[in-house]
């Protein structure tokens, strides 16, 4: 079950993504998972054009957050495929005879 949850600050959402954005250094489908549910709570909760009565103007590039998270996905079926790392397959020779 995710640590996150409706009630969760962005403070907390932005800490979740940070902290689970090294699933595949780590290859941990867990934080994967999380980082995935960290994406989509950012793209919910941000806005994605906030300014300021001086002139400064910040846009969000909602795009950026859709491919981190559509990269962990396929990492997750990489992995859940038998691939290690999200790429490498590795041959058993366990029941070699």
């Amino acid at each position: 079950m995710s640590s996150l949850t409706s009630a969760s600050s962005l403070t907390e959402i932005k800490a979740a993504y940070l902290d689970n954005a090294s699933y595949q250094e780590d290859a941990d489908l867990a934080k994967a998972r999380a980082f995935i549910t960290a994406c989509r709570m950012l793209l919910l909760k941000l806005p994605q054009h906030a300014s300021q009565g001086d002139g400064v103007e910040v846009t969000l590039d909602v795009r950026m957050l859709q491919n981190e998270m559509n990269a962990a996905k396929r990492w997750i079926a990489n992995s859940a495929a038998g691939s290690i790392g999200g790429g490498v397959r590795v041959a058993s020779f366990q029941n070699l005879r």
